[in-house]
C-alpha cells in the first residue's frame, strides 16, 4: 500500500502516526472466478459442492463497491460496533482508516497482516469480507458534519421496540462475514487490536446462518421461527438490487458516498415460547406465507406474486391486511430493501427461556425513502409483532469500495 505520494506505507509509521495524532487525549479457480463475476455485477454461476475447496475461496477486497453486500451471504458473521476516542480527528480516523483497509486486503486473501501473531490463521480465507460503515456521530467527531448524508440519523423509536442501549448505535462498523468461525474470530481479533489506540468496542453481534454447501447460492435461507427470510430480495447484479442498494451520482447527498449504500441493523429477540404455542394455521395467517415452501397463501410457489385481492368461501382476504407480507409490501422497485440477515442464539436464560432472534441487516439507498415507510407499517399492525421484539437498532453509511493502493474512506477523508 502505498500514501498519496506514491512513498510506501509502513504499519510501524501508522501506529506512530496514529500516537502522535491522538496522543494528547489518548497516551480454487473456479469458485474465485464465480465470486468475482457476482461481485462485479455478474451472476455467479453454481459451482457443484464436491468440486469446490470452501476454506481456499477469496472474494476481492478492491472493487467499485464494498464486498459483503452483493456478496452471497457467508454462513458465520460478526458485526462490531466501534466508539471513537476523545481526540480523535479526522487526520487519525483517516490513519485508522488506512490500517484496517490493509488489515481487511490482506486477510481476505489469505494473508496474514502484519503484526500478525498468528500467522497460520489467515491461510483459510473461506471467502471472508470485511465490509466498513460509518456512524451518525463519527461526522460529528471528525468534522465532517456537512459531509453526512441527510439520511444517516439514528431510527425513532418505535411502539414495538424494547431497545437495549447496549445494542444500539456505534460510530465505527465492521461487518466480518466467512464460512468459517474461526477465520471471523481471526479477523475479529486483527481488526479489533488494531483499532485500540482509536476506539474502544461498543458491541459485537455474532450470527449464523446454514453451513456452506447446505444449500445453494440464492436459495432463501429460513430464520429461527423457521421462516423463510429474503423472499422477494432484489438479486444482486440486475437494475432493480442497483437501483434499490447502491447510490449513484443521480442521488442526492455528497459525492464521497456514491458507490455506497446505507445500512440498517436491527438486533430482533424471537419469543420462541409463545410461538411454539402457535398452530401452524396462526402462524402462517400472520406471515401471509406458508411455512414449508414460503409460498404465499395465495401462491404455489415461494416466488410468485401474493394476491391481496383474493377471497376465500366466506369473502374474507386469503391473505390478512394485518400479515407481515402485506405490511412488509412495497409497489416501486426503488422502495425495496435488500436483506441479509442472520439468526442469533446465545446461552438461555436461567428459567431455560431462548434467547435467540435475528440480526437483521437491510441495505438501502435511502434510509428514510425505503426503510423507514416499510417499517412504520410493520410497527403499526404486524401480526408478527407477538412474536418478535426489537431490542437493537443501529445505522450506518457504508462508503463505496476503492482501487488496488487506496483505502475505504478514502474520499471522505483523503
Amino acid at each position: 500500500m502505498a500514501d498519496r505520494t506514491g512513498e510506501p506505507l509502513s504499519r510501524r509509521a501508522l501506529l506512530a502516526g496514529s500516537a502522535l495524532s491522538v496522543g494528547g487525549a489518548i497516551g480454487g479457480a473456479a469458485a474465485v472466478a464465480a465470486v468475482a463475476a457476482r461481485e462485479s455485477g455478474g451472476g455467479a454461476p453454481a459451482v457443484p459442492s464436491s468440486t469446490v475447496d470452501y476454506g481456499g475461496q477469496m472474494v476481492p477486497f478492491h472493487g467499485r463497491h464494498q464486498a459483503g453486500i452483493a456478496t452471497p451471504a457467508q454462513a458465520h458473521a460478526a458485526f462490531v460496533a466501534l466508539d471513537l476516542a476523545a481526540g480523535v480527528d479526522r487526520a487519525a480516523l483517516r490513519r485508522l482508516m488506512l490500517l484496517l483497509s490493509d488489515d481487511a486486503a490482506r486477510l481476505t486473501q489469505g494473508r496474514a497482516p502484519l503484526a500478525d501473531g498468528q500467522p497460520e490463521l489467515a491461510q483459510v480465507p473461506a471467502r471472508l469480507t470485511v465490509t466498513f460503515g460509518f456512524g451518525p456521530r463519527l461526522f460529528d467527531v471528525a468534522g465532517l458534519v456537512e459531509q453526512r448524508p441527510a439520511t444517516l440519523q439514528q431510527l425513532p423509536e418505535f411502539p414495538i421496540d424494547r431497545l437495549q442501549q447496549r445494542w444500539c448505535g456505534g460510530d465505527l462498523l465492521l461487518q466480518i462475514c466467512a464460512d468459517d468461525p474461526l477465520t471471523v474470530a481471526h479477523a475479529q481479533r486483527m481488526l479489533v487490536k488494531d483499532s485500540r489506540s482509536f476506539a474502544a468496542v461498543r458491541w459485537v453481534q455474532r450470527g449464523f446462518r446454514r453451513s456452506r454447501g447446505m444449500q445453494d447460492d440464492g436459495v432463501t435461507q429460513r430464520n429461527v421461527l423457521g421462516q423463510l427470510d429474503g423472499t422477494g430480495n432484489p438479486v444482486p447484479g440486475s437494475a432493480v438490487f442497483d437501483g434499490a442498494v447502491w447510490i449513484s451520482t443521480t442521488d442526492s447527498g455528497p459525492q464521497w458516498l456514491h458507490g455506497g449504500t446505507t445500512v440498517v441493523l436491527r438486533r430482533i429477540r424471537a419469543e420462541l415460547e409463545s410461538w411454539d404455542a402457535a398452530d401452524t394455521a396462526g402462524k402462517e395467517f400472520a406471515v401471509g406465507r406458508r411455512l414449508t415452501d414460503g409460498a404465499p397463501l395465495t401462491g404455489r410457489h415461494e416466488q410468485d406474486l401474493p394476491d391481496f385481492a383474493a377471497k376465500n368461501a366466506l369473502g374474507l382476504p386469503v391473505i390478512s391486511e394485518f400479515s407481515h407480507v402485506a405490511r412488509a409490501h412495497v409497489t416501486g422497485d426503488r422502495q425495496r430493501i435488500f436483506r441479509r440477515p442472520y439468526n442469533y442464539d446465545d446461552p438461555p436464560g436461567p428459567d431455560g427461556t431462548a434467547d435467540t432472534g435475528l440480526v437483521f441487516a437491510a441495505y438501502q439507498r435511502d434510509v428514510g425513502g425505503q426503510f423507514l415507510p416499510i417499517q412504520r407499517n410493520l410497527a403499526e399492525a404486524d401480526l408478527l409483532n407477538e412474536w418478535v421484539t426489537p431490542i437493537g437498532s443501529a445505522v450506518f453509511a457504508v462508503p463505496p469500495g476503492c482501487e488496488a493502493g487506496g483505502w475505504i474512506g478514502e474520499g471522505l477523508l483523503g
